[in-house]
């Protein structure tokens, strides 16, 4: 009872298994229940055909028997060339009635079943044989002489009866049935090799493995029809019944017992060889696949209702929540214990994580604000320096008016750079402040700097992140110039498709005529390490690259080269972007 109780009545795992062991176990027990009972049935009708195919071989056998059986006493009862030999007046009435009896035995031993015929003369040792069979060798005709000789001559000797039977002999290896009849001292005879009995048996097949034999009654095997062994097989239970035996391979054993002598007749048929081709089989077989489609769709029905609907409301609010709707959850459904867990704790936990990425998100705004704030407030500074510079040279050599367009080209300047709340302005602001700072420049090295901009009308309105062409156009300002060489700068703008993506980019390459990037710092740059020479540390084009992924991550490209003849070449590829 407690066991029942603890039970999971409306757990999914035991409803797969009572419903899988509802289908499968029925159709598990019918099947063995028809493989047993059609075995069975083939078995039994196996054993009666091959019974009754023995019953008539054996009825066939008995009967050739038989008919030598009469035979001989028709021949002792009204033969009197026997009556003569058996008591004869003269050596030449012997010899006359031998005649006789040799030129009849000659023309009926054809008539019967038998591979000869023999009449032995105990007073006189003499033999007379009629061997009908072609295929009996002399050695064996011999062989068979001298034991009839031996056989008879004891016969008399010992006191035996006048009527023996067929009696099975080994001779040589070799099997023969004897049948013998006395009158006085005369004997009558026939003998027949097992062989011959098995002739028209060899016509029949068994099948491959199997046999017909003819066997003594202690169960040795005669001869068989074929080439098997019959060591492991068990030939001494008797034939009222079939059986089966064998150790290395099952036989199924039927025969029956000779009642002319002591032999019977059995054939051996392979257990393999009775069950095939089967045709009850095959059609219960059929039956059985008829019943499992059946049964299959309404298996499948269960499977689909109890297991796999839910799995797809699952999936298909995951798949939801994978494209970025963290609102979704999944509704309250009839389902099995497990699912309602599953869908409880899973609506639990994305409520949860949106709450979670909320606060995250938030907090990653305000960091990265912070951040861009802080980086573009390291470059005033750096600026401020220079242009202070710029202005206590201008004031050593007492050009005013300069000064006054300095101090508001400055102006603008500084009123561009305090603007560090924006994180993404117009493309046309970015390049109006370029513009400016280049002008401030060349207030600075007069005819020794020139710049040309390109930029389609279009892209004027695109937003960018503020100081990103600033920072490198003053970093040429800073490192190109050559003393012999004027400075000339390039900044293009341009739409592009980045590979890696689907949506259009814009790229904005400067160039300079100066010496180029020396080779170990190009290599720096290209690894987007921060850059330390010589002269100190480089934070614009590091604060550059890091604001980039803070704004874009993998989607901003960033590339530097030498150009083939001089100066270098910054390469910057952004997703065009036309809001904040």
């Amino acid at each position: 009872m407690r066991l029942l109780k603890q039970t999971a009545w409306n757990s999914i795992r035991f409803k797969l298994v009572i419903g899988f062991l509802t289908v499968t176990i029925p159709l598990f027990i019918l099947l063995f229940y028809n493989n047993y009972y059609a075995i069975h049935v083939v078995r039994e009708q196996v054993a009666m055909s091959n019974k009754n195919m023995m019953s008539l071989y054996m009825g066939q056998i008995d009967n050739g028997l038989e008919e030598v059986n009469k035979y001989f006493n028709t021949l002792i009862s009204s033969n009197m060339d026997l009556q003569i030999m058996e008591r004869p007046l003269t050596p030449d009435d012997y010899m006359l009635a031998k005649t006789h009896l040799s030129d009849k035995l000659t023309t009926d031993v054809l008539m019967y079943r038998v591979d000869s015929f023999f009449i032995y003369s105990s007073n006189r040792a003499d033999l007379l044989d009629i061997v009908s069979n072609d295929r009996i060798t002399y050695n064996e005709k011999e062989i068979l002489r001298s034991y009839i000789h031996s056989e008879l001559s004891g016969a008399v000797l010992n006191g035996r009866p006048s009527y023996y039977g067929w009696d099975v002999k080994q001779l040589n290896g070799e099997y023969y049935l004897f049948r013998i009849q006395q009158l006085g001292s005369v004997f009558v005879g026939a003998w027949v090799k097992a062989e011959t009995l098995m002739m028209p048996l060899t016509y029949i097949s068994m099948g491959e493995n199997g046999a017909s034999l003819l066997i003594t009654d202690q169960g040795i095997p005669m001869i068989s029809s074929s080439e098997i062994d019959t060591q492991d097989v068990d030939l001494t239970r008797g034939f009222n019944e079939y059986y089966l035996t064998g150790t290395k391979k099952e036989f199924l054993i039927v025969g029956e017992k000779s009642k002319k002598g002591d032999f019977s007749l059995a054939v051996m048929i392979p257990g393999a060889t009775i069950l095939q081709n089967l045709p009850y089989l095959n059609r219960i077989v059929y039956i059985l696949s008829f019943l499992g489609l059946l049964l299959i769709p309404g298996f499948l029905m269960f499977i689909r209702n109890n297991l796999l609907i839910p799995l797809k409301r699952i999936v298909s609010v995951m798949n939801r929540i994978g494209e970025g709707n963290v609102k979704f959850r999944i509704e309250s459904h009839p389902t099995s214990d497990e699912f309602q867990l599953v869908n409880k704790t899973f609506n639990h936990m994305m409520a949860q994580i949106e709450e979670l990425k909320i606060n995250v998100y938030e907090e990653k705004l305000s960091k990265q604000k912070a951040e861009l704030q802080h980086l573009q407030l390291q470059i005033n500074p750096h600026f401020f320096l220079n242009t202070l510079n710029i202005i206590y040279n201008l004031a050593l050599v007492n050009d005013y008016e300069l000064i006054k367009e300095m101090t508001l080209r400055l102006v603008r300047y500084f009123r561009y750079m305090f603007r560090s709340n924006l994180t993404l302005l117009p493309l046309q602001e970015e390049l109006d402040h370029v513009r400016n700072y280049i002008q401030i420049q060349q207030l600075r090295f007069q005819e020794s700097l020139s710049y040309e901009i390109k930029m389609p009308e279009a892209l004027s309105k695109v937003y960018v992140p503020p100081l990103v062409i600033q920072t490198f156009v003053e970093n040429s300002i800073k490192h190109a110039p050559q003393v012999d060489h004027p400075l000339y700068l390039s900044i293009e703008i341009e739409t592009v498709m980045q590979p890696s993506f689907s949506d259009p980019h814009i790229r904005i390459i400067i160039r300079d005529t100066g010496k180029g990037f020396p080779d170990d710092i190009l290599l720096e740059l290209q690894a987007g390490k921060r850059i330390i020479d010589e002269q100190g540390e480089h934070i614009g084009i590091w604060n550059v690259w890091h604001r980039l992924r803070l704004l874009y991550g993998e989607r901003s490209v960033m590339s530097f080269y030498n150009q083939t003849d001089s100066g270098a070449v910054v390469e910057i590829r952004l997703p065009l972007q036309t809001d904040q």
